[in-house]
C-alpha cells in the first residue's frame, strides 16, 4: 500500500490488563483518589464523599497505567440536590504480572454539572490530556483519556474516530469504558478532534460525543459536558 497522507497512530494503548479494582487494591486507589480530592474541598465547596467512589477500566499507555475514577460530594441534605462530582484518574506503574503496582499518583478535577441535571445527554464523558504526539514539521496532538458511562441502552462497544478513522475501541464493561487516542491533531489540514461513538449489538451506533467545545459556547458562557482534570495530587 502506499504512503497515507496523515500517519495518525491508531490503537496506541494496552488494553485493560486487570479487572476493576476490589479488596485491598481498591482501598489503595481510593486513598490516593481522596488524597488529590482534599485540595479542591474548599474551592468545590464540599469534599468527596468516599463511598461513592466508581472506578472505570484501566488502559495502559507511555509506562504507566491509567485508572479512571469518579466520585460525589454528599448533596443537600444528603440528597442529589447540590452535588459536586470529583474526576480523575490514578496513574501508576506496573512492571509485571507479579510486582505490586507502585508510583500511584492521582490527577482530579470537580464540576457541578452532572448528568443528573441534564437528562438529555446520551453520554457522560470524561477526558484528560496525558501525553503528546509529535510527527514531522511541528504536525501532532494530544494523547488523550476518555472515560464514561452510556446513558442510552443497548450500548455494547465504544470507538474513538478521527476524521471517520477508529483509532481506539473497546467493550463496555459493566456499563462503563475507557478509550485512548490521539485528539486534536494540528497540521493535517484542518484541526482534528476525537468523537466518542457507542455501539449496539447489531453495529447501530446508538450515540455519540465530540471532545470539540464549540468556540461560540465558550464565548456566550454555555455549559458544556467536556471535563478536563486539573492536577490535584
Amino acid at each position: 500500500m502506499p504512503p497515507v497522507a496523515r500517519p495518525i497512530p491508531r490503537f496506541v494503548a494496552d488494553s485493560a490488563q486487570e479487572g476493576l479494582p476490589y479488596g485491598r487494591w481498591a482501598e489503595r486507589v481510593t486513598e490516593e483518589f481522596a488524597k488529590g480530592c482534599e485540595p479542591l474541598a474548599e474551592e468545590a465547596g464540599a469534599a468527596l464523599d468516599p463511598e461513592t467512589i466508581f472506578f472505570f477500566p484501566e488502559r495502559g499507555w507511555g509506562g504507566r497505567v491509567y485508572l479512571p475514577v469518579t466520585g460525589r460530594s454528599p448533596g443537600a441534605d444528603g440528597g442529589e440536590e447540590g452535588e459536586i462530582e470529583f474526576f480523575g484518574h490514578v496513574s501508576f506503574a506496573r512492571t509485571s504480572d507479579e510486582d505490586e503496582p507502585s508510583e500511584l499518583r492521582a490527577k482530579v478535577d470537580f464540576t457541578d454539572v452532572t448528568a443528573d441535571d441534564n437528562p438529555d445527554w446520551k453520554i457522560d464523558i470524561n477526558e484528560d490530556v496525558i501525553g503528546s504526539w509529535s510527527a514531522d514539521g511541528g504536525r501532532g496532538g494530544d494523547v488523550t483519556l476518555v472515560w464514561g458511562l452510556p446513558l442510552v441502552r443497548g450500548a455494547i462497544a465504544a470507538t474513538a474516530e478521527l476524521a471517520s478513522d477508529v483509532v481506539d475501541q473497546t467493550p463496555i464493561h459493566e456499563g462503563r469504558f475507557t478509550l485512548v487516542a490521539v485528539d486534536a491533531v494540528k497540521g493535517f489540514g484542518d484541526d482534528l478532534f476525537l468523537d466518542v461513538r457507542l455501539w449496539d449489538r447489531r453495529l447501530n451506533q446508538v450515540a455519540s460525543e465530540s471532545l470539540y467545545a464549540e468556540p461560540e459556547d465558550e464565548a456566550d458562557g454555555g455549559e458544556t459536558s467536556d471535563k478536563a482534570p486539573a492536577d490535584g495530587g
